[in-house]
Order: C-alpha cells, then sequence, then structure tokens
C-alpha cells in the first residue's frame, strides 16, 4: 500500500509517494504515462517519477486530491484489479474514502459483501465514478421506488439496469421488466414496416444495449423468449400488475401525467422500481405536462421512494458532454 509523506521545497508544495510494487506502479501510470497526464491537467499539478517514488508539485488541495487518487487507484490494482482511464476519472471526482469511515447502512446488505459499493453482473463489475451516482447505486438497492433525475450521460439509465440484472442474478427477482415511451424524439419517423415488435424496437435499443453490456447475448435471447426479461414501450403496461420483478422505465419525461401514474401503481408485491429521465428533454407535444416533473413533486419525501438529482458534472461520457450540458443550463438562465 502506498505511503503519503509530504514535505516542503523551497518552490512549490511536494508530496511524496512511495509505491513498493514496479510493476503495480507501471499499471498506474499507465502507457505512455497517460493516467499521471490525466491527474496533472485535471488537478493543475507535476508529477515526478523517482523509481519507485511519485512527487506530487502544486498547491495544498491539488497534491492531496492527486494523492488520494493515487493510493485509491494503487490499491485497486494491489486487489488485482485493472485500471482504466474511467477508473482514473472516478478517483478525481471522489477521492480515496478515509480509513474508519462509517459504512451507509445499504453497504452492509449482502449485495455489498466486500463492503464497497459495486454492481456485479455475468459480464463485468460496474462501479460509481461519482458520488451522485454512488447515492444512486445505494438508493436503487434500498428503496422500492427510485427516481434518478437529470442529464444525458450521468448514467440513470445505465446503472439502474445493472442493478436490475444483478438482482435478477442473486435470485432476489424472478424477471426483468424495461419500458420506456415510444415518442419521436423532435421528428417525425413516418410508419415502420414489420410487425409490432420491429415497429418499437428502434424506441428500445438502448435499453438492449445496457443488456446486452451485463449479459452474454445468448442469454438475453433466452430470457427474452422465456418472458423473464421484457423490453415494451409505456402504453404495453395498462392493466398488469408486476410483482417480484426489477422496473425500469427510461425518458420518463416523455410520459404523460396519466401515463406516469398508470406506471407507478403496476408495481406489485416483491418489485423494485426505477424512473429515469431529464425533464429538460421532454418530446411531448406543446402544453403537454411531463408526468415526471409531477411525480418528482408528488412523491418526494414519501416512505420507500429515493430520488436522486444528477448535475452537469455528473456526466460520465465524454467531457464535452458535460461542457455542452452547462452552456445549456447557462444559457437558459440568462434568457429566463
Amino acid at each position: 500500500m502506498a505511503t503519503s509523506a509530504p514535505t516542503e521545497t523551497a518552490s512549490a508544495p511536494e508530496t511524496s509517494l512511495n509505491f513498493p510494487d514496479n510493476r503495480l506502479l507501471i499499471d498506474l501510470c499507465g502507457a505512455f504515462d497517460k493516467n499521471l497526464t490525466h491527474i496533472e491537467s485535471t488537478l493543475g499539478v507535476q508529477i515526478v517519477r523517482r523509481g519507485n517514488e511519485l512527487a506530487i508539485f502544486g498547491d495544498e488541495e491539488g497534491c492531496r486530491r492527486a494523492s488520494e487518487a493515487l493510493q485509491g487507484l494503487y490499491q485497486r490494482l494491489e486487489q488485482g484489479r485493472e485500471v482504466e482511464p474511467g477508473d482514473v476519472d472516478a478517483a478525481l471526482r471522489m477521492g480515496r474514502p478515509a480509513q474508519g469511515t462509517p459504512r451507509h447502512p445499504s453497504e452492509q446488505r449482502e449485495m455489498f459483501p466486500s463492503g464497497g459499493v459495486e454492481i456485479r453482473t455475468r459480464k463485468k463489475t460496474v462501479e460509481p465514478r461519482t458520488n451522485t451516482q454512488k447515492d444512486y447505486v445505494k438508493s436503487l438497492f434500498k428503496n422500492e421506488l427510485v427516481f434518478g433525475l437529470g442529464p444525458a450521460g450521468t448514467g440513470k439509465t445505465y446503472l439502474a439496469v445493472a442493478a436490475g440484472v444483478s438482482m435478477f442474478i442473486e435470485g432476489h427477482v424472478d424477471r426483468i421488466l424495461l419500458s420506456r415511451p415510444a415518442v419521436e424524439a423532435g421528428e417525425r419517423l413516418g410508419f415502420l414496416p414489420g410487425d409490432m415488435k420491429d415497429k418499437v424496437d428502434p424506441y428500445m435499443q438502448p435499453l438492449y444495449d445496457a443488456l446486452n453490456d451485463f449479459l452474454p447475448a445468448k442469454q438475453v435471447g433466452k430470457l427474452i423468449e422465456e418472458k423473464r426479461i421484457e423490453i415494451a414501450p409505456l402504453a404495453f403496461m395498462r392493466g398488469r400488475t408486476l410483482s417480484n420483478a426489477f422496473i425500469v422505465l427510461d425518458e420518463a419525461q416523455n410520459a404523460t401525467t396519466m401515463q406516469m401514474k398508470m406506471f407507478l401503481t403496476r408495481m406489485g408485491e416483491g418489485s423494485h422500481m426505477a424512473i429515469t429521465g431529464d425533464s429538460s428533454q421532454c418530446d411531448l407535444p406543446r402544453g403537454v405536462p411531463s408526468g415526471l416533473v409531477e411525480a418528482e413533486k408528488v412523491l418526494r419525501g414519501v416512505k420507500g421512494v429515493g430520488m436522486t438529482t444528477f448535475k452537469a458534472e455528473d456526466v460520465v461520457r465524454h467531457p464535452m458532454v458535460a461542457r455542452i450540458i452547462q452552456a445549456y443550463d447557462k444559457h437558459a438562465q440568462k434568457s429566463g
């Protein structure tokens, strides 16, 4: 494990970190030191390698955050796990938890036996990359109904589907049901050829993509055939009672008030439900209120309902996405 020993120099504060395993240190630095370069550019520090030591130069806050990120990533490597660019970004966003920090009650559940917050699926282990994502994952396992609200690229739907797959694999639910309103995003696509499945599948494709990230393609196909996984438009939910299921409603800002109430009341015994959406991207006709906006107001504070609100800084896609969202938010504030 790396140890931190801050020392002062005549120019800038320096923090020296010693990493005993040179092989892990190479992985920590990344190919052509790309991980160190990313930390330097993000925090405005300079990192110099001296044998098995990394010396960090910069302001006190930058050195502290870089030190926490590097030590956390090294611990990850010691546990036999890889360090990818997304993991470096997550370490910079979330830092390194202090030793002895009390665990959140949901972390003590069987779902998180190692004490960390991660979602295990057949194909990969999914870890939160921001503190808001971490709170969201905890809420997904703790609450019966969870709202994930905020801009695109924050992992709202992806993490919800991952949680559903994890609960299904562990036997906590018997099936997974994924739904979204079949609403065109600002353009008219005309009549689509084929049967009903062919017509609605283009709207459902993002949900198929998420599922295929967590389960082998053959298993996904088999489970869909057996109706243990269903991917269907919101309109198909009327009249159903969904028991012992993990249910996700994606793009919920495009559900009307009546549709939202109908969907929420489908929940049966032993079920978990996740509602995800971004009220700023509503594609409903002008004058038709979004059911997501009303549900957020009505259900906030209700027992068993969790609400997580993501912001631009929680975007985990390309950094440009976060900058685009921030620019639009600023423009909207000026226009308002």
